[in-house]
């Protein structure tokens, strides 16, 4: 059974794969993630009857990849990263209020908009926290399959638009559409085992302490450990990352499997406005705290927008973005936003 699943996702993986270097030719954003995603969300949308029955994409085969991610961006931590926390504390600070506004804009939205009842809108419209927005709305009585499908589609939809929309912004293909690579040349093979056997470390560690997002940041703090005593060089071949990009990609569209009709076409709907809402007042916090702090727009852009922390960790360091800064901005926002749920969720009526 097992060895069944093994070569299904394998072969899955494979055409997604050719999805991906399709996207590559045609100079898409983050072309493996995004080439994989969409051919995978095809598949699951139209081409359902072609899957083995009950398939699901592994997650624990995820996992590993995810791991190999957060290594490359914690290897990419230095020392000097400590003396940038005191500039940090102005975007965190308006990042809390960030949290705050856009929940409230959201719930408005899947409420007023969408006509959802309220606790389905409430946990929908959560900008962060997936997991924990699943487990507290189902506890609260909302409709876990809207509220599934509207968490996926905001984090989807997010790691869509903000590639190409900085793209538009510098009126120029950026980062691995232009031509930047995230891993590097010179690196072998020879350097997998290393960074997977300390990949897998800081999962386990991370884990087991339920670190926010633990299969991306528990790695990531283990490399950046190492890298900053001098311990090791943990640096990847681009084909490892590329080949991250495709397995994180197909297991996101995977989760379009069997949605079809009005629903998902209204919850594709909300999610847009959502998400440009939420965007555009991102894109006003990272304007403001450029022209006061003197940070990165695109970098300040990227820490606002509201999507997976792994997908959003890739397209800073396409853009060259410092990924660890842009790390530590969405796992801050995924520990205040599940505060504000627990928070909010104890003073408001279910119904």
């Amino acid at each position: 059974m097992l060895l069944k699943l093994a070569l299904q996702t394998l072969i899955l993986t494979a055409l997604c794969g050719a999805g991906g270097y399709l996207a590559s030719l045609i100079h898409l954003p983050l072309p493996f993630m995004m080439g994989s995603l969409i051919t995978s969300g095809l598949i699951a949308i139209f081409f359902t009857d072609r899957l083995p029955d009950g398939y699901r994409f592994p997650m624990k085969f995820r996992m590993i990849f995810m791991a190999l991610i957060g290594v490359m961006i914690g290897s990419r931590v230095h020392a000097d990263l400590l003396t940038e926390i005191p500039s940090l504390i102005a975007s965190l600070s308006v990042l809390s209020g960030f949290v705050l506004a856009t929940h409230w804009i959201n719930y408005n939205i899947f409420r007023h908009l969408g006509g959802y009842d309220r606790p389905t809108a409430f946990y929908s419209g959560t900008p962060g926290g997936l997991m924990e927005a699943l487990a507290m709305g189902e506890e609260a009585g909302a409709d876990l399959a809207v509220l599934t499908m509207q968490q996926f589609f905001r984090i989807i939809t997010v790691i869509t638009i903000v590639p190409i929309g900085m793209s538009l912004w510098y009126g120029a293909p950026v980062g691995s559409a232009g031509g930047l690579t995230l891993g590097s040349a010179e690196t072998g093979i020879s350097a997998l085992p290393l960074a997977l056997a300390v990949g897998l470390t800081g999962l386990f560690i991370g884990t087991t302490i339920r670190l926010p997002a633990a299969q991306l940041t528990g790695p990531l703090v283990a490399a950046a450990v190492i890298t900053v005593l001098g311990l090791a060089d943990l640096a990847l071949p681009q084909w490892v990352i590329n080949l991250s990009q495709v397995v994180i990609g197909t297991s996101l569209g995977m989760r379009f499997t069997g949605l079809k009709g009005r629903t998902m076409v209204i919850a594709a709907g909300l999610s847009v406005v959502s998400v440009g809402a939420m965007l555009a007042l991102g894109a006003l916090c990272a304007i403001l705290l450029h022209r006061f702090t003197g940070a990165a727009f695109d970098a300040l852009m990227i820490s606002f927008a509201p999507g997976g922390v792994t997908e959003m960790a890739l397209i800073a360091l396409s853009l060259h973005a410092n990924p660890a800064v842009v790390t530590l901005h969405h796992v801050y926002r995924i520990i205040l936003t599940v505060i504000e749920m627990a928070v909010i969720a104890r003073i408001r009526p279910r119904h």
